[in-house]
């Protein structure tokens, strides 16, 4: 009776942490597709009212099971939900997937009869870990997955036990069956964390090691974003004011021999000629760029079909940088440069270019992700730009000086501004600086958008984001017969010095101007209010290494490809090359000179050999001594034992008997391992010397277990009169 007892306690306990396990497997499940970003507010808060009420039940342990009854009626009346979700409410079969998959989880959750159920209700909470794969690439889901497997081992763990436990006939009878059960949890958190640790080191071993293709990444061609809006051939004016409301990671570029932050660029994605007063566009023609074996494409400086066309400033002063991209999922077909680029790369197919300098990426199979690029950042100085004509290419007129219907007190302002500028380039400068300094610098929106943006921002709000900064230029330029431009793209003003990489956030995205001029191309200015690069310090650190840890998982796990597999391949080898060459070079140092100090003691010793004797019998005794420190230190104890036997009568009385051993075992008396003192006193058959014997013996027994200090004295004089004896028989 006892021993059933026990076992219904054991499978209790059993059942019970398991029930938990499988609980905090949902749980984890439900927080990594939620850590995502990608559940609506309803779903969100319902889950959360469920789960809450669930871990409140068990924690009381008060089970709670719907009728089987209700359980079908629900399903059957989700399944009709489902299709009203998918064409009406959600409009996307992701989502409305992933609606059924939760409400199949809150009503498994209440519906735990048989196994199957159990099991069911964990592939439920896989399928949520699965729907956040898909919905996110950021870095918190290997921490989310890796709870979540610890979750998931511990949860298995428990069933096979439960599985085991019921199929058990005989259950043991243990009378520390509490004590068992109270260390039960420890345990299996220390089994499934090693397991899970086991787990993931062998994954992360085949994912590094097993050959893959780059495909890019979902989020890479969801075209229809803010960003693939912003970044298009048609941009109305306020887009990019938009997408400056998001502080989200855009891309990390880092700059080859850049560790400080020392630029200050402007990263280009396209290039807007056309206006007609509320949005800027351009020519929709685009040509397919050259490239060579290794997919790096060439970007030329003019246009093919226009050879006098400029694209780029003047090559005389060329300042060349290599950089590396990372770009995040924006879902823009966009390549961001520096001005000027002359070579992309990055395994793509098939890139584009247009008058206005963009590079455009029509590979359908490879979304923009990593890519490498040289650009020309030199800029012609003021000195050269004030000699430059005003002898246009007819190319450039129909472009880039059209204007729509102006109001007349933008044009009287840019004759103003500009009126007493001697060159294009004065009034280009007077122009710029007149826009920065009058005028204030805001991300908020105008509610309603008014009949003329440009005179409402130059004669009445006074105030605007760069979009407006840069599109009252262009078009006050215009007004004054100089060819321009806007440029929508971003302007970095972070640096993580821990990575070495600029961080370019959506809250960059920028709009400047490019201005033409005869022999020396197109020319930057920039009229809004901003600053360079900055390295954050103090807390804002911590930023830096949030940066860096999810740049890192971008990079290496994200966008992990056969070029990520080469450069470890290569570094591994080159490490291994370089440190087996480093210990060679230091092995064949060090001979070198010991080779050295051995001829020149060599040498030293046959000039002066009675020193070098000197020296060698010291380093011998010196040799010996540290070789036999033990045996010195042993016997130094000794000594001051037998010189003090007062002191430390116990351990004086051994020495001191052994010494009498010893002494006799010379004479041809040996004291056997087997025998007792007193057994070794009887085999004595001198009398005289079997007398002296027992009475050192006696002495000895009474220092050594008596710890008399008198009787120690006395082993001494003892010890010579036993000699004394010896010598005289």
């Amino acid at each position: 009776m006892a021993a059933k007892s026990a076992g219904d306690k054991q499978s209790r306990a059993i059942d019970y942490y398991f029930e938990i396990a499988l609980y905090l497997l949902v749980f984890s499940g439900f927080v990594t597709l939620s850590s995502t970003g990608g559940l609506d507010l309803p779903s969100l808060v319902v889950l959360t009212a469920v789960l809450g009420v669930r871990g409140y039940l068990l924690a009381v342990r008060r089970p709670v099971v719907i009728p089987e009854r209700w359980t079908m009626l629900l399903t059957l009346a989700y399944f009709v939900f489902f299709a009203l979700d998918y064409f009406i409410v959600s409009r996307s079969f992701l989502k409305a997937t992933v609606h059924l998959a939760l409400f199949a989880v809150v009503i498994r959750m209440f519906s735990l009869r048989r196994e199957r159920d159990y099991i069911m209700l964990a592939i439920l909470a896989f399928l949520m870990v699965l729907a956040a794969a898909v919905l996110t690439v950021d870095s918190i889901f290997l921490f989310s997955f890796a709870v979540f497997m610890l979750m998931a081992v511990a949860t298995f763990v428990l069933l096979e036990m439960r599985r085991s436990d019921q199929a058990a006939t005989l259950h043991p009878n243990s009378p520390n069956e509490p004590a068992q059960t109270r260390q039960f949890a420890p345990f299996l958190a220390q089994v499934a964390s090693a397991l899970m640790l086991l787990i993931l080191l062998g994954s992360a071993v085949l994912f590094f090691v097993l050959p893959r293709r780059s495909g890019g990444y979902l989020g890479g061609f969801a075209f229809g974003t803010d960003f693939s809006s912003g970044f298009s051939d048609r941009v109305q004016l306020g887009q990019i004011g938009q997408i400056q409301q998001s502080h989200a990671v855009v891309m990390h570029v880092q700059i080859e021999g850049d560790r400080t932050g020392r630029y200050d660029l402007r990263w280009r994605g396209v290039a807007l000629a056309d206006f007609d007063g509320h949005t800027w566009s351009k020519p929709r023609e685009q040509y397919p760029l050259r490239h060579d074996l290794d997919s790096t494409f060439v970007i030329p400086s003019v246009e093919p079909a226009t050879p006098t066309f400029l694209l780029l400033s003047a090559p005389r002063r060329a300042t060349n940088i290599h950089y590396r991209v990372l770009m995040e999922p924006i879902g823009t077909n966009v390549f961001f440069l520096a001005p000027w680029a002359r070579v992309v790369s990055g395994g793509y197919q098939l890139l584009a270019s247009d008058a206005g300098g963009a590079v455009y990426n029509f590979d359908t199979h490879h979304a923009i992700s990593r890519y490498e690029a040289d650009s020309d950042i030199a800029t012609a100085s003021a000195v050269d730009l004030r000699k430059a004509g005003r002898e246009y290419p007819r190319e450039v007129v129909p472009s880039y000086l059209q204007l729509p219907r102006v109001d007349p007190r933008v044009r009287q302002l840019a004759a103003q501004v500009a009126g007493s500028a001697g060159t294009e380039y004065d009034r280009v400068a007077a122009l710029d600086n007149y826009l920065r300094t009058r005028y204030e610098y805001t991300l908020e929106l105008p509610r309603a958008e008014p009949a003329d943006p440009i005179a409402s921002f130059l004669f009445e709000r006074k105030r605007g984001h760069c979009e407006y900064f840069a599109s009252a230029m262009a078009v006050m330029l215009r007004t004054l017969g100089i060819p321009s431009r806007v440029v929508n793209g971003f302007r970095s003003d972070e640096f993580n010095d821990l990575t070495g990489n600029y961080v370019v956030r959506a809250k960059d995205a920028h709009a400047w101007v490019e201005v033409y001029f005869p022999d020396y191309g197109w020319q930057t200015f920039d009229p809004t209010p901003g600053g360079g690069a900055s390295i954050p310090q103090g807390w804002a650190r911590l930023s830096l290494y949030l940066d860096a840890m999810a740049s890192f998982w971008r990079d290496w796990i994200v966008s992990y490809d056969t070029s990520h597999q080469y450069v470890i391949g290569q570094t591994t080898l080159t490490r291994s090359h370089n440190l087996w060459e480093n210990a060679r070079n230091w092995a064949r140092n060090r001979y070198e000179v010991l080779l050295a100090w051995a001829q020149r003691t060599q040498d030293r010793a046959q000039h002066s050999p009675n020193r070098w004797i000197l020296l060698a019998v010291g380093s011998s005794l010196l040799f010996l001594i540290v070789r036999n420190w033990k045996r010195i230190a042993e016997l130094v104890h000794e000594f001051r034992l037998r010189a003090n036997p007062a002191k430390s009568p116990a351990q004086a009385a051994a020495v001191w008997y052994i010494q009498m051993t010893r002494s006799l075992a010379r004479r041809g008396l040996h004291k056997e391992g087997s025998h007792t003192a007193s057994e070794f006193v009887q085999q004595i058959e001198n009398a005289p010397l079997r007398e002296l014997v027992s009475r050192f013996t006696e002495v000895y027994e009474l220092a050594r277990f008596g710890n008399s200090p008198g009787d120690a004295a006395r082993l001494p004089s003892l010890f010579r009169a036993i000699e004394t004896a010896v010598r005289n028989r």
